[in-house]
């Protein structure tokens, strides 16, 4: 029972404290490749090379060589997660670096405007970066076109993006070429906001959003006076859905001067724009056979069509990705790139085509059961390859959990600076490079979507035709909490080893005394999020518990810090300049002791019930009650306007922090009140705040 152990253990600890550290050589540029539907099994480094070496006719296989060199020159994170089953909300996450607890995209959400708040782009504007996101968007809100654009208030230009090329709606997705339109009709391009979709023939969308990355790129290292790092979002709209198929081989070489190539000309956009439009299968794949009877005195058969199409795709952004790293090398701009690779979700079933699609003929979700929407591990897991030559370890394998919201702590410090305190995100950086201790991330996903898991033979019989409906997973250490077809807040999680139980057979909380680890797990699920109307959860009424804790008197301990960063930071993983405790929540007396204020200890709750928290202030700030953003008062707040959150919660103390940011040029104020069962608004009184002793 050890193991039962060390997972109770490991789900008691709810927070890490880590020392922040910046690098101080010249900041990296950083491009982050996200691609549509490609499994953790799709990718030969991470599954297809297995299959490849058993040699068994009836597992057909499909490589990836450039991501395999990706790997070999980088690391591979093999134990990543996205933030969602499904791109919306999964993407929605990766912008805003906060998990499906505080995302305000969530489920099937699409089109969605992403949230005015901290984005990647805008971090890293503020960063000193210039910004590109090129592909699929799906965020923007309003779809209906208006002249400017302006009707879609979450444009990328909007969220933090100095350049925007490619498809606008998450729909458009679904389509591989906007002009000839085959199976899903025209889709439109943007180039910031001027639809330039005319003169795009025959422009297949991994092709041109590669072409207008390498182009992009180029510019930034020729034309960029001030010589300002770059970061790009390049986000793929394959393999997903439409399995179509470029008009041609990959153009030989890759780079500067080989590979895709923009050539600017309508009707000739790029150097692959002729030829037949969804015609090219990989010759590697063209005439593959199998053993389809797993009999091996029978004559083997061809590979269906759809099959040779997804491996075609797929090998075609495998060519696309290694274009643009070979590309980084001729610039000479190489060594200092770190360039990050992964998916937005698991493998899909859909192919739009007369032909069905089945994610079991590759595996596509690996040595997992699930895929897209499912919650599960193949529906989870994704393939992450991380490359920055001169400070990540060539062959590397990180095993530990991460998650997709982590990204964008991990790129603010390699810019040099600590994460905005909204995210729930942490830095990788230690992971990644060997330097540091790398604090552990909060792997959480909520998701609610129609339908069942597959009934595939690779599956465990217990999750063949699962009903979905409202999920949820959690992951402490080894052991990941699940929950299908959630009723309320009561109902039990199934516990599983994932790193033993790769299929998620073996229930261990069907074991003996898992009581503990129940209510445990059922407690810290409620802790780390917020609801959300728009996304409504069987739990979202459930009391959050307090915590047992003693050796307590009034008041709050404060720390003070030196803060350059352009946002709240996360205020913990910064070296403090002072500190002390204080009866209430003023700023007076330690105004001058530092730039960022954190105010931490607990608030007492006199009677379960609903509380609503308003703050207002002259700089900027932000509230978390346990691990839940109840009050972000940081990106685009206006100074003395009122902020609120609610929260139910049971009778007790429960942990608190509060930060503050002096802003320039006015006096610091710092005003929290509450309101809740037999409470008036007004001030938090001083004997309702506690600090340990």
């Amino acid at each position: 029972m050890s193991h039962l152990k060390a997972a109770s253990r490991l789900l008691t600890a709810i927070l890490f404290v880590t020392g922040f550290s910046s690098f101080a050589q010249e900041k990296p540029n950083i491009i982050y490749i996200l691609t549509d539907d490609l499994g953790y099994g799709d990718v030969g480094a991470f599954f297809q090379n297995q299959r490849q070496k058993t040699d068994d006719r009836s597992e057909p296989y499909a490589l990836t060589p450039q991501l395999d060199k990706m790997a070999s020159e980088g690391v591979m994170l093999t134990n990543h997660y996205t933030a969602a089953p499904v791109c919306a909300p999964s993407r929605s996450s990766v912008l805003l670096g906060v998990s499906q607890g505080h995302a305000n995209v969530r489920d099937g959400q699409f089109d969605k405007a992403l949230a005015d708040n901290n984005t990647l782009g805008n971090v890293m504007q503020r960063a000193g970066y210039k910004t590109a996101a090129i592909g699929k968007w799906g965020l923007q809100g309003s779809n209906k076109w208006s002249e400017n654009g302006d009707s879609w208030p979450a444009h990328p230009n909007n969220r933090g993006f100095d350049y925007y090329y490619g498809y606008m709606r998450h729909r458009d997705g679904h389509e591989h070429y906007p002009v000839e339109g085959i199976y899903r009709g025209k889709k439109e391009v943007y180039e910031n906001k001027n639809e330039v979709s005319a003169g795009l023939d025959k422009c297949y969308t991994g092709d041109l959003w590669t072409a207008a990355a390498k182009k992009w790129i180029v510019e930034q290292v020729h034309d960029n006076e001030k010589k300002e790092p770059f970061f790009m979002y390049l986000a793929f709209d394959t393999p997903h859905a439409v399995l179509e198929l470029a008009t041609q081989a990959y153009p030989e070489g890759g780079g500067l001067n080989g590979g895709l190539q923009w050539v600017g000309k309508p009707g000739n956009m790029i150097n692959t724009a002729s030829g037949e439009v969804d015609s090219y299968i990989h010759p590697d794949y063209a005439n593959a056979t199998y053993d389809h009877d797993e009999d091996s005195s029978t004559p083997e058969v061809a590979w269906p069509d759809v099959y040779k199409r997804y491996a075609s795709s797929t090998r075609r952004i495998d060519n696309e990705v290694g274009d643009v790293l070979q590309l980084l090398k001729d610039l000479n701009i190489d060594e200092n790139t770190l360039v990050i690779f992964n998916s937005d979700n698991g493998p899909s079933m859909e192919s739009y085509l007369k032909e069905e699609y089945a994610a079991d003929f590759f595996n596509s979700f690996g040595p997992f059961d699930g895929i897209k929407r499912d919650v599960l591990e193949g529906g989870e897991r994704t393939p992450l390859i991380a490359r920055w030559p001169t400070k990540i370890p060539a062959g590397k394998v990180i095993e530990s959990p991460s998650i997709a919201y982590d990204w964008l702590p991990t790129f603010t410090e390699a810019a040099g600076y600590p994460a905005p305190v909204n995210s729930d995100g942490v830095s990788l950086l230690p992971s990644l490079t060997g330097k540091g201790k790398q604090q552990e991330s909060l792997i959480y996903v909520e998701y609610n979507q129609s339908g069942n898991t597959p009934e595939y033979e690779e599956f465990a019989i217990n999750n063949r035709g699962r009903l979905r409906k409202q999920m949820q997973m959690i992951r402490e250490g080894d052991i990941v909490g699940l929950r299908y077809n959630i009723q309320g807040a009561d109902d039990d999680f199934e516990f599983y080893n994932v790193i033993e139980d790769t299929h998620q057979t073996a229930n261990l909380a069907t074991l003996p005394h898992m009581e503990a680890l129940q209510a445990q797990m059922k407690e810290h699920v409620l802790k780390v999020r917020m609801p959300n109307s728009t996304a409504a959860r069987p739990y979202d009424n459930a009391s959050v518990s307090a915590v047992s804790i003693q050796d307590l008197s009034n008041g709050l301990k404060w720390t003070a810090f030196k803060n350059s960063a352009p946002w709240v930071p996360k205020a913990e993983n910064l070296t403090p300049i002072a500190n002390g405790k204080s009866n209430t929540l003023t700023l007076k007396k330690i105004e001058s002791q530092g730039d960022v204020f954190l105010f931490e200890g607990f608030i007492k709750i006199p009677t379960e019930g609903s509380y609503t928290f308003s703050l207002a202030t002259s700089g900027n700030a932000f509230v978390r009650i346990h691990e839940a953003s109840v009050i972000d008062a940081d990106y685009g707040y206006e100074s003395g306007t009122v902020r609120e959150g609610k929260m139910i919660l049971k009778a007790g103390y429960h942990p608190v922090r509060i930060y503050y940011m002096k802003k320039a040029g006015t006096e610091n104020t710092l005003d929290l009140q509450w309101s809740g069962p037999s409470i008036e608004k007004d001030q938090i009184p001083e004997s309702a705040f506690f600090a340990i002793n």
